[in-house]
C-alpha cells in the first residue's frame, strides 16, 4: 500500500481550546486502524509528518495533534533552538495533553475510515511520554513510546494505569535519559504486572530515529521500524 491523502484538521478539546492535527490516510474505502502520532518537543514538523505518511502508507489512519495549540498554535522549531520550545513544554500539563489526546482519539472513533477498537498511540522524546500518559487514561489497543523522558519521578505511577500494552525504544548512549530511569519505568511497569517489552539500542543516542537530526542511527532507526511494525501489527490489527 502506498497511495494516501493528507489533509489538516480542527479538533475541539474538551477545555474549551481548538488543535489543529494532521491527518494521513490510506487511500481506498475500507476500513483500517487508528494511531495517533505525538510529536517532539520541536512541533508537528516535516518529520512528524512524514511519519503519520508512512504509517499511512502501512494501512493505519495516523493523526499528529499540535500539542502546544494553547501556547503557540503551529509551532515549529529547528533541532538546534531546544530552548525557543522549553516554555511550550513546560506549560504542557498531564491533564491537558489527555484532553488534547482524548480528542484525537475521538476523532478516529468517529472516522468512518477507521475500526473504532482498533487504535494506538505512539510518540517520540515529548510525544514517548506522551503516549505512555495518553495510554493510562484512554483505552489504546497498544501504545509505543520512543525514548520518552520525563516518565519519573512524576508520571511512574501512571505504569499501573497503562490500557494496551507498551512497547518502549531506549538509546544505549542518550545522555537525557540516565539508564536508572529507564530502568524504574520497565520495573514499575512490572511490579504494576503490565504487558510491555523495551528494546534497547546500545549504540544509540537521544533521538536516533528522526533522520533529520545529527542523532540519527540510521541501522536503529531501521530496526525499531520494523520492530514497532510487527507490534503493532500483533496487538492492533490483530
Amino acid at each position: 500500500m502506498s497511495e494516501i491523502r493528507t489533509e489538516n484538521v480542527t479538533l475541539q478539546v474538551a477545555d474549551g481550546t481548538s488543535m489543529n492535527a494532521y491527518v494521513a490516510t490510506p487511500a481506498g474505502g475500507e476500513k483500517a486502524p487508528g494511531l495517533l502520532v505525538f510529536q517532539e518537543i520541536f512541533g508537528v514538523n516535516a518529520n512528524i509528518r512524514e511519519i503519520a505518511e508512512r504509517f499511512a502508507k502501512q494501512g493505519y489512519v495516523a493523526i499528529a495533534p499540535e500539542l502546544f495549540h494553547r501556547t503557540a498554535p503551529g509551532f515549529e522549531e529547528a533541532y538546534t533552538n531546544l530552548p525557543a520550545c522549553m516554555p511550550h513544554a513546560q506549560a504542557l500539563t498531564p491533564e491537558g495533553l489527555i484532553a488534547d489526546a482524548r480528542a484525537a482519539f475521538d476523532y478516529l472513533q468517529k472516522n468512518p475510515r477507521v475500526q473504532p477498537n482498533a487504535i494506538a498511540s505512539l510518540g517520540f522524546c515529548m510525544g514517548g511520554r506522551a503516549s505512555f500518559v495518553a495510554n493510562s487514561a484512554i483505552p489504546f489497543k497498544a501504545a509505543i513510546s520512543f525514548y520518552g523522558g520525563g516518565i519519573v519521578p512524576a508520571l511512574l505511577a501512571r505504569a499501573a494505569q497503562q490500557h494496551g500494552p507498551v512497547l518502549f525504544f531506549w538509546g544505549g548512549l542518550d545522555p537525557l535519559i540516565p539508564q536508572d530511569q529507564a530502568r524504574a519505568v520497565l520495573d514499575a511497569m512490572k511490579s504494576a504486572e503490565k504487558p510491555f517489552m523495551s528494546v534497547e539500542f546500545s549504540d544509540a543516542g537521544h533521538g536516533f530515529f528522526c533522520d533529520a537530526r545529527a542523532s540519527y542511527n540510521e541501522t536503529a532507526a531501521k530496526q525499531a521500524w520494523e520492530i514497532a511494525l510487527r507490534f503493532l501489527a500483533t496487538h492492533v490489527k490483530g
